[in-house]
């Protein structure tokens, strides 16, 4: 639709990560990927609203830029950044072209309203797959990911583990400060988990007072660590916050073994299990 209604020869989706843009949806070009480094929507995401170059070869940003000076020859380029639900640039809706070109502010607001069609068709996978309360991933959204997740590491010979949560006692911050509190304490935990674990480990919240994380290409003994770091610093939020309770947990560990887990839900059964085993050895609290 964009590259008809400005009659570009390219047009794409493009999602940021630290080191490189890849295009989720591309028309006119035959790369699926580029160095962050290089490319124009990378300065893109870092606008409040649209960034438009109307002729690359005389912006001192873009002049010696690779695709400037060879394929695809770029010279004109426009970018609207795209938003998640919490509000993070995480990639652009954008067109360019091989020759200069004016953009109006007509072209502005059309291309603005394109990339809302893009960002609502995002956060609609979005919502489908994070918890409303906690905005991680939700049951289904954790299963999903996990089992690409889990393939790599088949293929790669990657270590897996996976680590079943399970609040301690949380019935009883329910009944004793009310539900509103205990709602506080579930997402205090799925905060902690965000801020401790590492932006390529997954996790997510199964339901109730139950959290999940798997963790890839690391050794047991550094998870055995991260839990005990993630455990000290959720102690000190709690006591920063003067929390009238305590967020403990308990919790069960499975390394991946492809030979004995056909499937992610094999490791949450024999995770779980050894979590209550945990629980019940600390006198079962609920």
């Amino acid at each position: 639709m964009a590259r008809r209604l400005f009659d570009v020869p390219i047009a794409l989706v493009s999602l940021i990560d630290e080191n490189r843009q890849w295009f989720k949806s591309c028309f006119g070009l035959d790369v699926r990927e580029t160095e962050r480094r290089v490319s124009f929507c990378g300065h893109a995401i870092l606008n409040k609203g649209a960034l438009v170059i109307e002729d690359a070869k005389l912006d001192e940003r873009f002049v010696d830029n690779p695709l400037v000076t060879e394929h695809p020859r770029i010279r004109f380029y426009a970018g609207q950044p795209l938003h998640t639900l919490s509000g993070q640039a995480m990639g652009t809706l954008c067109i360019i072209d091989r020759k200069p070109r004016i953009f109006s502010a007509e072209d502005l607001q059309m291309l603005s309203d394109l990339a809302g069609m893009v960002e609502r068709e995002i956060m609609a996978v979005q919502l489908a797959i994070s918890d409303e309360l906690t905005r991680i991933s939700n049951r289904r959204g954790f299963l999903a990911l996990s089992k690409y997740s889990l393939d790599i590491c088949k293929r790669q010979l990657f270590p897996a583990t996976l680590i079943f949560f399970d609040l301690d006692n949380f019935k009883y911050v329910n009944d004793t400060h009310g539900h509103a509190e205990g709602d506080r304490a579930l997402k205090l935990f799925a905060q902690e988990m965000r801020e401790s674990f590492r932006t390529s480990d997954l996790f997510g919240r199964l339901g109730g007072d139950e959290f999940v994380a798997l963790l890839t290409n690391v050794d047991t003994e550094a998870v055995h660590d991260l839990i005990g770091r993630f455990d000290t610093s959720l102690q000190a939020r709690c006591a920063e916050l003067s929390l009238p309770y305590a967020i403990r947990f308990s919790h069960g560990l499975v390394a991946y073994d492809p030979l004995k887990h056909s499937s992610i839900e094999d490791m949450l059964d024999e995770a779980d299990g050894l979590m209550y085993t945990n629980k019940r050895d600390k006198g079962g609290t609920q």
